[in-house]
């Protein structure tokens, strides 16, 4: 629908760009803009004012933070998130966000503001070529020179972003085109030629999966983030238990398929669960839906499935035979071709293969799990802090996690089920994230808990965001895992550089008072007798809660495929 402001005598309204720019987001459903302000981006900012009813902003404390609030925002609504930056090294701060949305397929609206378009090329103070430098970790990105043009490109902007494989886009606007008129209409796009994000599927290609399903012995389900990205987690289990097909999942993928399922195989990958591992060597069949064969799942791709066909359902072409080359490609969104699939596959149980990852599971659990999460002595283990977590909560939180050993953790013993969430970084394994990302998760459901595990090594990178709590009392609750190390790092000195600890061991500030210099309720608990009733005081807190817990200070992550291994080659015990 198109969208024209009229004054009492019926002619055109003339709207500021800035304005134009704010009327366009709310067109698009955007209730929510994570930012920080600054010279280029202040007609913006003063115009927000007028819009506050419509539009919340969330003032961060930093760029990067504002982009990585604005992705986890995006992850657990499904909709666009939305950031503003000035220009110069507002713009760049946001760099790392962005590629981390790219790489995990998340769909964000950067909006930056640039010098005024007569001084663009002259390296005017606070001016950088924000499209060049964003060109490879953006769907698309454009420069608005003239006001008439911004509703125009905010729309494009919002359509690709959201469209086929979703993914982060950047509109740069001049300072001068905010603060030009225009007479403002709106329409949504729905068309761009020679963009097709919407392929026709072509029912050949699932015939011939479905005859591949029906006969093979050993077929395996690996499911990554494409499934929840196309809501597609019903047809999935649906299609497993029709065919009694094992489900093996991604790290983003661990919400596509319920962990207390018979059919749950477990998580792939180098720090992912025995029994998926080894038996990807075993499949006849790999059914490959919403994943792209990343190399932490791999391994050695010149060992990897060596007896199986492989179909790979991905509605990105660039994804397909890029890292793995496959039998089958049915090129289209994941949801739809599970749907065309269902009615063809033939009803099984399979009840051997199932077996198979029984066996090793046990094999698992007595060798890694049962002393990781249940240890009798010595000091605190993260799996027994993250187990706990998904026991008191059920499940149903909304989990944010940091990047590191802490991450892989929360991946192998948070027990995620329909209702669960998981916001984290994939591709780009960011540091810092995690902070700012369970702000942004809150902000996009109030009301239901959001848990944030985050390591001693990356709270340290963006705990300003402590002030953004602080300011708007965001309760999210917050577990740092300090083991005074940058864990991950330092387990692969141990393991591979003969525990020769270069640059990795930290001498920590004290957490808890520099929470209480946030105003931000919190605790430290270093005794495993402690532990429960501080985590239960923790979920109960009404506001933001941070609780320290001391950890095991040289733990590894186990199982491991360690770098050029095959996945069958699994390190249980070190």
């Amino acid at each position: 629908m198109t969208v024209k402001e009229k004054n009492m005598n019926g002619t055109d309204t003339r709207v500021s760009g800035a304005d134009a720019l704010l009327r366009c987001l709310i067109e698009e459903g955007v209730d929510t803009i994570f930012g920080y302000p600054g010279g280029t981006i202040m007609p913006v900012y003063d115009k927000l004012l007028d819009y506050s009813q419509s539009l919340r902003h969330i003032l961060t404390r930093h760029e990067q933070g504002a982009a990585h609030a604005a992705q986890a925002y995006a992850m657990v609504t499904g909709k666009p998130g939305v950031c503003f930056a000035t220009s110069g090294p507002g713009a760049t701060n946001l760099v790392t966000g962005i590629a981390n949305a790219f790489l995990d397929s998340v769909p964000v609206v950067f909006i930056t503001a640039q010098v005024v378009s007569g001084l663009i090329g002259t390296d005017a103070f606070q001016e950088t070529d924000i499209l060049g430098i964003s060109m490879p970790v953006t769907k698309w990105n454009a420069q608005v020179k003239k006001a008439e043009d911004i509703p125009s490109a905010i729309a494009r902007a919002f359509y690709i972003a959201r469209s086929g494989r979703p993914g982060p886009v950047l509109v740069d606007i001049a300072k001068d085109a905010q603060v030009e008129k225009l007479s403002y209409s709106y329409s949504k796009c729905t068309y761009i030629r020679s963009y097709n994000p919407v392929i026709p599927l072509h029912m050949r290609d699932v015939e011939s999966a479905a005859v591949m399903i029906n006969h093979a012995e050993k077929p395996l389900i690996l499911a990554g983030h494409g499934v929840t990205i196309s809501g597609a987690t019903e047809e999935l289990k649906a299609l497993a238990v029709k065919g009694g097909i094992p489900v093996a999942v991604t790290l983003l993928g661990l919400p596509a398929f319920p962990q207390g399922h018979r059919l749950y195989a477990g998580l792939l990958g180098m720090h992912g669960n025995y029994a998926p591992n080894m038996l990807t060597n075993s499949a006849d069949l790999i059914i490959a839906v919403g994943m792209r064969f990343d190399d932490r799942v791999t391994g050695n791709i010149k060992k990897y499935a060596p007896d199986a066909r492989i179909i790979h359902i991905e509605i990105d072409k660039a994804e397909i035979n890029k890292n793995v080359q496959v039998d089958l490609e049915i090129n289209n969104d994941a949801r739809e071709v599970l749907t065309a699939l269902l009615p063809l596959v033939r009803e099984k149980s399979r009840e051997n293969w199932i077996r198979e990852f029984r066996i090793l599971d046990r094999i698992e659990y007595e060798k890694v799990i049962r002393p990781e999460t249940e240890p009798e002595e010595g000091d605190i283990r993260m799996g027994e802090v993250v187990s706990l977590v998904s026991e008191l909560t059920g499940g149903n939180a909304v989990v944010v996690t940091d990047v590191g050993q802490h991450q892989m953790a929360v991946a192998r013993y948070y027990r995620f089920n329909e209702k669960s969430t998981l916001v984290t970084s994939g591709g780009m394994g960011t540091m810092g994230f995690g902070l700012p990302a369970c702000l942004g998760a809150a902000c996009g459901n109030p009301g239901k808990p959001v848990v944030s595990f985050i390591g001693d090594g990356g709270f340290q990178m963006t705990l300003q965001e402590l002030g953004t709590l602080m300011q708007y009392r965001i309760p999210v609750k917050i577990l740092i895992l300090n083991n005074g190390f940058l864990g991950m790092v330092r387990q692969w000195q141990e393991m591979f550089f003969n525990r020769r600890y270069a640059s990795t061991e930290m001498v920590n500030p004290d957490f808890v008072a520099i929470a209480g210099a946030y105003g931000i309720a919190a605790q430290r608990v270093s005794r495993r007798e402690e532990l429960r009733d501080a985590v239960k005081k923790m979920l109960e807190a009404e506001g933001p809660y941070i609780l320290e817990t001391a950890i095991s200070r040289e733990a590894n992550i186990l199982p491991m495929v360690e770098p050029g291994a095959s996945v069958s080659e699994v390190t249980l015990t070190y």
